[in-house]
């Protein structure tokens, strides 16, 4: 009885190893497993950490401050006249003033206080619009405005997509909405200055996103009219206003390109504006603003840049100098890196 019993017992023994085996997840080794493959492994001594943020502060302060030098070197000009364009007797109700037919010519003086180099960039600045709200966005068909055979696409339009039965070119909230303020400019009463509205648009969005053979069809036809119309006998890869104001912007305040003024304005030179206070922000207690700005190398006014390179680097002199005076006032002997452990033993076993 005994020797039959022995090994069945072992072999039960053996079949449960074997079953507990199968069952551990214990991955199999390597050193790629157990992160032992060779790697820099740097020990952060004083002397490091504080040449670290003194080769950061090196490097960031002078670009800092190349940087906001080169945006205060841009001249601006901004004229905020969404409310002065109001006669006082229709202020109290700006909203019927704005959608009330008739004549909205209003006159604007600017002043330059400093030379203004051409090319003098022309922006209308817009205040709490969220052209990035989910339903304008998606309110466009792409297609249509590439293919000329596909004006019936406006499933994504709605409700801007057809009037009386025929679709819209374009179609959408987006195109509907388009900014219609115009300004004309002069210099002291006498001289006009023209704005160049060619090239204002993004070269891969006049070749690759709006067709040469797709014309404005049934355009703003609609009772309800949401802002400029298009002229029908031009393609819309011409029509630059369009092209501009389709990309839509990010955030609720935004400036668009309007044209260029390609003369040299002098200091004290006097602007005169004229203007169409057309587009309604009143419904949503918008702003609209006028812009001329020139530019620099590092693009329009923009001092953000400058100071968060300067806030960096600041910040990390302000520590190197710290950790120097605490290293030199109260300094801590290291421990010897030959007892780490990758050290001690780098093969794991």
């Amino acid at each position: 009885m005994s020797s039959n019993t022995a090994p069945s017992s072992s072999a039960g023994a053996g079949s449960a190893d074997s079953a507990a085996t199968r069952r551990s997840k214990r991955p199999k080794y390597s050193r790629f497993t157990q992160q032992e493959l060779p790697a820099c492994k740097p020990i952060l001594t004083p002397k490091w950490v504080i040449s670290a943020f003194m080769l950061v502060a090196i490097v960031f302060i002078p670009i800092g401050v190349a940087t906001l030098f080169a945006s205060r070197d841009v001249v601006e000009i901004v004229d905020r006249y969404e409310t002065e364009c109001i006669p006082l007797s229709s202020r109290n109700d700006k909203v019927k003033y704005i959608q009330t037919p008739g004549n909205k010519t209003c006159s604007r003086t600017l002043t330059v206080k400093k030379h203004m180099k051409q090319p003098i960039y022309v922006y209308y600045q817009l205040d709490n619009f969220y052209q990035n709200h989910r339903r304008y966005v998606k309110s466009r068909s792409d297609k249509q405005l590439k293919d000329p055979n596909s004006a019936n696409t406006v499933t994504d339009c709605k409700p801007e997509d057809k009037t009386n039965g025929v679709p819209i070119v374009p179609c959408g909230l987006i195109a509907w909405s388009l900014f219609n303020d115009t300004y004309k400019f002069s210099r002291n009463q006498s001289e006009s200055l023209p704005v160049n509205k060619k090239g204002i648009s993004w070269k891969s969005d006049r070749e690759h996103k709006f067709g040469k053979k797709v014309f404005p069809t049934n355009f703003q036809n609609s009772t309800l009219k949401g802002g400029a119309t298009l002229n029908p006998l031009i393609p819309l890869s011409e029509q630059e206003d369009l092209i501009v104001w389709m990309r839509t912007a990010a955030l609720p305040t935004f400036r668009k390109l309007y044209g260029k003024i390609e003369v040299d304005l002098q200091q004290n030179d006097v602007i005169h504006v004229t203007l169409d206070n057309n587009y309604n922000t009143y419904s949503f207690s918008g702003k609209k603003k006028l812009v001329l700005s020139t530019t620099s190398w590092l693009g329009g006014r923009n001092d953000f840049l400058g100071i968060a390179y300067l806030t960096v680097g600041g910040l990390c002199f302000f520590l190197a100098m710290a950790f120097t005076i605490v290293y030199l006032v109260k300094p801590r002997q290291l421990g010897d890196p030959s007892y780490l452990s990758w050290n001690r033993n780098p093969g794991g076993h």
